[in-house]
Order: structure tokens, then sequence, then C-alpha cells
């Protein structure tokens, strides 16, 4: 939570990862491996999970999807000790997560008897979930100063940082608008007024923060371990509910301006 003031951190339960985050890397701030080997790292650790659920190997999918969830963040942090903010690094984080959930999902549907609808819809309901925690989280971050590679709409390729190339970051962009854009004009619609809002109350972004994809992979992880694998879609599809029921709160409780 490093990326907002002290009096506006919440406890982000998707954010468990990040101690052994930090600890990966510090330990690579002086090596060669740069964030984006450690985004191909977290991308192998997805495809090893989905190998596993498929093949009945629930334990160990369990365990790749955690090392999934703590690589994921540890990608973020080793590109702020080494300060190489990156666009590319940005995107291909988020292309890798989306095309991996969608694996994920579908393994499950694979070794489940759920329809291929309920996967589709739970799917949709995942992403719908992600992106309103990212939503407002980034609002957060914007508001205090934080993060700049990350922004409210998504609507123009940025120009690319020192390091980086352009036409890596225009590539990347574009796949990151074809994946991700419905999901965020979804979002936006429903909530375009939360920035200039009251600012969220630390509670309701803890809450949100069970939106984020570490809390959702900690739910599949438990299922899988638990032998209910059965219950995975039909809880993502349920708990997209919550989205809604969310977004009603900060637009009743908390749409005053900033001021007033």
């Amino acid at each position: 939570m490093s990326k907002l003031p002290q009096e506006h951190k919440f406890i982000d339960l998707s954010d468990y990862g990040r101690p052994a985050a930090k600890i990966i890397a510090n330990s690579l701030k002086d090596t060669a491996l740069t964030p984006l080997h450690v985004t191909f790292g977290f991308i192998i650790a997805g495809l090893i999970a989905v190998y596993c659920i498929i093949f009945n190997h629930y334990f160990l999918a369990a365990f790749f999807l955690i090392v999934k969830s703590v690589l994921d963040a540890a990608d973020g942090e080793l590109s702020r000790v080494k300060q190489t903010p990156s666009y590319v690094g940005r995107y291909t984080d988020s292309v890798a997560d989306i095309i991996l959930n969608f694996f994920i999902f579908l393994s499950i549907w694979y070794v489940t008897e759920i329809s291929i609808w309920i996967c589709l819809i739970a799917f949709v309901g995942l992403q719908l979930q992600g992106t309103l925690y990212n939503y407002y989280y980034v609002i957060l971050r914007n508001r205090f100063a934080g993060d700049t590679t990350s922004r409210v709409i998504e609507d123009k390729t940025p120009i690319a940082l020192p390091g980086e190339s352009q036409k890596h970051v225009n590539v990347l962009f574009f796949l990151y608008k074809l994946f991700y854009s419905a999901f965020d004009k979804a979002i936006y619609a429903l909530d375009r007024n939360a920035n200039k809002g009251q600012i969220f109350p630390n509670w309701l972004m803890t809450f949100v923060s069970t939106f984020g994809l570490g809390f959702q992979l900690f739910v599949i992880a438990f299922l899988l371990v638990f032998d209910f694998k059965q219950l995975i879609l039909p809880f993502f599809v349920a708990y997209t509910a919550m989205v809604f029921i969310c977004v009603g709160v900060r637009r009743y409780f908390y749409h005053l301006p900033v001021g007033l």
C-alpha cells in the first residue's frame, strides 16, 4: 500500500502477497533481471496452474495460483526499487492477466459439469469485479499523486518512457484496449463521477479489494484445495452482484464534490 499516504491506506485483501513480493524485488534489485522477467515468471506459474487443474492436481494448482499472485505483485515492486516505470511492463502484465484468467476459468469448466455459458458469465463477472477495484484504486492514487503509469481512463496511447520502444507500447496498448475496453466502459458508465466525489472511506476500499485479482485467485485456490471446484464458477457469477451494491453505496453516500 506504499502508493497512498498513511491516512488513506486501507487493508487490501487482494494484496497478501506484497511482503513476499518485496523480498523478491529487493533480492533482484542489483541483478540483470527486469520486472518483465518477473512478469514472464507469473505467466509460467499461471500456465502450470491451468495444467494442474486439467489433470486434477488441485493442491499443486492452488500453490501455483498463489505463486502467480505473489509474482504479479513482485514485478511492480521490482519496477519501483529499480526506479524503472514502464508502460510495456504495465500493459504486458494486464494482457497476461486477462488471458490467464480466461484459461483458468476454461480449465475449471473442463473439470466440472458446469455449463460453458456459466463459465463465460463468471469470467465476465470476474473481470468486472477486477475493473471496479482498479478503477477506484487508480482514482485514489491519481488524487494523491501516486503511480503515473496507471490512468483512470485509458483512452490514448501513452508516450513511451525512457528505455522502452514506442512501437512496443503501441502494440501492447492496442491489446490492452482490445481486451479491457468493454469492461472499462461498463464500469465507467456505472460510476462515471467517482473521481469527483468524496474520498472513498477505507472500509469501502477494503471491501472492494475482495474484487482484486489476488483475492480472486485465493478464493479459487481455497475452493480447489477443499474440493469445492463445482462452486467456483457459480460463486463468481453470484458475487458480481456486489459490484452493483458497492457502486450504489459509493454513489449514494459519497457523491458530494470534494470540499463540500
